[in-house]
């Protein structure tokens, strides 16, 4: 099975288990993903590539807290970095994140439209 079915199932793979050492770097990509800023700020850089700055103030945050973030995702591989002048521009360098963060976010949204579905028959 080539393509992206591919990528997308093989982790599950009955007959050619995942790693240890595997599912430790998967453990490690979701953890990267638990902080809702972290989330912001890859929403804002899949509109494009954006300076320290331009995110600062498009998610009203202290540059210290968004520098923060954007130095642990650049060091586990999902942004990419360069500057220009005095400026860092930051981009993503790991499409797939963005797809794992659909498949998450479409998950959500319809658990909640069915609970909501549920308390409207009540």
């Amino acid at each position: 099975m080539d393509g992206p079915n591919r990528a997308t199932t093989a982790w599950r793979q009955p007959d050619a288990p995942p790693s240890d050492a595997l599912l430790e770097e998967i453990a490690s990509r979701f953890r990267l993903l638990g902080e809702p800023m972290r989330l912001k700020i890859l929403s804002a850089l899949s509109q494009g590539e954006r300076s320290v700055g331009e995110l600062v103030e498009q998610l009203g945050a202290k540059q210290s807290n968004v520098s923060k973030h954007l130095q642990a995702m650049a060091d586990e591989g999902l942004l990419r970095r360069r500057r220009v002048g005095t400026t860092i521009i930051y981009m993503i360098d790991d499409p797939t994140i963005l797809n794992l963060c659909d498949v998450v976010c479409g998950g959500v949204r319809a658990r909640i439209t069915e609970r909501a579905r549920m308390f409207e028959g009540e």
